[in-house]
């Protein structure tokens, strides 16, 4: 199997060894080179042909962000964002993924070990490697302002919209909770995303979507007209507490190398007596969330998962797929109007 290549572009001589030597554990990563600023990755990148670039913001003469818009204008590669993030830096994050990033990883810190992150960021790196970028030059993508028309509701929310997303995710969930209206079916969503992003991902969305939408907190109850994202760095599961539907998060361990873990949530959701679903799988690498999708699925849920050509890595939804987890394969543009439709429908799923 062909090795991937990664150039390590980090001001920290000290990040620049321990990742290096981290990375290069795996047999499938081959780390070419590492570069301290972004001149010297520039060259590097052009010499090297690395398949993903590991990339900080913190850096002298030229900041991560702004080389960031520079190599997606002359020379697309996949880049993953790895830095360290703070509470106020999270939309920074968000403003790298629009820039073009493919990914963002916090830096080890406190509660967030460095074989915790090691094994996150060879995940993320092994999703990158697969993500294909057309070389010619073009302009960074760039985050849609305003507000699309939303859909109307066929009839009031019978049932609780869940959504999980990986790779590419980011904008896959923003495009489907643009389309759902002010009133629309209570939505849980788990993306994978360390501590501190979720917060400024939650804001942002808030702004361009119709519905309320926040990050989650402990015993926050599940209602119409609000969207919860899964917080970094913990697990959100679905309960029945005191009458009322509500989540719960809570830490554990990794599951399908990810916290939050949308197999968490989704099991969470089938153990729920009388509660119905409409769920949906999105653009990602591995498995998280397929089994738990079929769970699901087998106890009456309308389940999609996104397509191979809408999909930026067709990991997750093709696990869903295989396993007969999903009830309809859709592009991502579809995929808001089957929610909502099932989510307010009466009629059974059929399984």
């Amino acid at each position: 199997m062909e090795k991937i290549k990664v150039l390590l572009v980090d001001d920290s001589a000290v990040v620049r060894e321990v990742l290096t030597s981290e990375l290069s554990r795996d047999p499938q990563i081959h780390v070419l080179e590492t570069a301290h600023d972004a001149y010297a990755a520039r060259d590097k990148i052009l010499s090297l042909e690395p398949d993903v670039v590991l990339l900080d913001i913190e850096m002298p003469r030229m900041d991560g962000l702004t080389f960031l818009c520079r190599l997606m204008h002359y020379h697309p590669v996949p880049v993953i964002i790895v830095s360290s993030f703070t509470m106020p830096g999270g939309h920074l994050a968000l403003d790298a993924i629009n820039s073009g990033a493919v990914d963002v990883m916090c830096k080890p810190g406190p509660g967030f070990a460095l074989s915790e992150m090691t094994e996150m960021l060879l995940a993320k790196i092994k999703a990158a490697a697969q993500v294909k970028f057309d070389r010619s030059p073009r302009k960074a993508s760039g985050g849609e302002s305003g507000s699309s028309v939303p859909l109307k509701l066929p009839g009031p929310p019978r049932r609780i919209v869940a959504i999980g997303a990986s790779t590419g995710g980011t904008q896959a969930i923003e495009t489907i909770l643009r389309q759902f209206p002010e009133n629309g079916p209570a939505t849980l969503v788990v993306q994978h995303m360390p501590a501190y992003f979720t917060a400024s991902f939650a804001q942002r969305l808030h702004k361009s979507c119709h519905m309320e939408v926040k990050e989650a907190a402990d015993g926050d109850v599940v209602r119409p007209g609000l969207a919860l994202v899964a917080p970094g760095n913990v697990h959100m599961l679905l309960r029945q507490h005191a009458g009322q539907l509500q989540v719960q998060i809570k830490d554990g361990p990794m599951v399908h190398h990810q916290r939050p873990s949308i197999e968490v949530l989704f099991q969470s959701m089938a153990r729920c007596d009388g509660v119905k679903v409409a769920a949906a799988l999105l653009t990602g690498m591995g498995s998280d969330g397929a089994q738990g999708l079929l769970a699901l699925r087998e106890r009456g849920a309308y389940t999609v998962a996104q397509d191979h050509t809408t999909s930026v890595v067709f990991g997750m939804p093709a696990a869903a797929i295989r396993c007969g987890a999903a009830c309809e394969v859709a592009p991502l543009d579809h995929i808001a109007e089957s929610l909502l439709m099932h989510a307010c429908s009466h009629v059974p799923t059929a399984k």
